[in-house]
């Protein structure tokens, strides 16, 4: 479907290597003994220096337990967001009243005025492009934004998000996307509490996952045009390999990001765009398991 392939891209646009990174060194000015910001650009560098007993281990390091635990409630507040605007849009699109239904689906679904214009009019791809804008956007601008100002990006982006997945509740029952939720969630905290724990270097894991992230998204498009059942089964089943190692090589640099000198307003950004990769690490993952659990309308 064009929105899964639309999600890889917002996740691989994450994975775009940028030309700088966050530069923190000491202020060279007034010899303070501060740091400063020269440029944030890929969050995904984990070559960010870190001071001199800065970490002193997980279970005793009370800056790093903040600091993840914001990147975990900001990804969470977001998936929340997106589920009640999925929901939200998907009992307004629908109908079980004939005489309110303007359209009806093949497989029954009957839809409303609304429903027609979200699923069934050019505005479906502005709906389904949206997002991807704002992640470009939000990667691209951050460092120029107060952390409220990307905070509420991130809102916004996760509420399009909700927008443009509603259309799974045409496709699928309430109960199978509901239990398929459940078992992401668990098997997203299993991989991501690993990458947080383990004292493996996970990033030639993540260089590998990556050219398979790449060569997913060039599986898919070729498939547009195959529609073969077979080739979309197999590429659900890497999907879900590669996103389950992509959350547990993320959580790794997500938490090699922190750095203790950090000020409010450079922590704050890069909670953000770390929560917004495990983000797109569970949506993508929650998608590639609906094709296996989902039992369809």
């Amino acid at each position: 479907m064009p929105w899964a392939l639309i999600i890889l891209i917002l996740d691989a646009g994450m994975l775009e290597p940028r030309s700088g990174a966050w530069v923190i060194e000491p202020d060279t000015v007034n010899n303070t003994g501060a740091y400063k910001e020269e440029n944030m650009a890929d969050f995904r560098n984990s070559n960010v220096r870190v001071a001199p007993g800065a970490h002193a281990g997980a279970d005793i390091d009370a800056g790093l337990r903040a600091y993840m635990l914001r990147v975990y409630n900001l990804m969470a507040l977001g998936l929340g967001i997106t589920g009640l605007a999925a929901y939200a849009t998907a009992m307004f699109a629908t109908t079980n009243d004939p005489a309110a239904a303007v359209a009806t689906l093949g497989n029954g679904k009957m839809l409303t005025s609304l429903g027609t214009l979200l699923y069934g009019s050019p505005l479906k791809w502005v709906v389904m492009l949206a997002p991807l804008g704002m992640v470009f956007f939000l990667s691209a601008r951050i460092e120029k934004m107060s952390v409220s100002a990307a905070q509420t990006t991130f809102w916004v982006f996760a509420g399009l998000m909700g927008l443009s997945l509603s259309s799974i509740f045409l496709v699928y029952t309430g109960a199978s996307i509901t239990q398929t939720f459940f078992v992401t969630a668990a098997s997203f905290g299993a991989l991501s509490l690993y990458g947080y724990t383990t004292k493996k270097n996970l990033s030639a894991m993540g260089s590998f996952l990556t050219m398979g992230l790449f060569g997913l998204i060039i599986a898919m498009v070729v498939n547009i045009f195959l529609q073969s059942p077979m080739m979309q089964f197999v590429i659900s089943g890497l999907g879900v390999l590669i996103f389950a190692g992509l959350t547990a090589y993320d959580t790794q640099q997500i938490k090699s990001m922190y750095y203790e000198g950090d000020t409010d307003a450079t922590a704050g950004r890069k909670a953000i765009m770390g929560a917004l990769r495990l983000y797109l690490d569970f949506i993508n993952l929650f998608m590639f398991l609906l094709h296996f659990l989902g039992n369809r309308e």
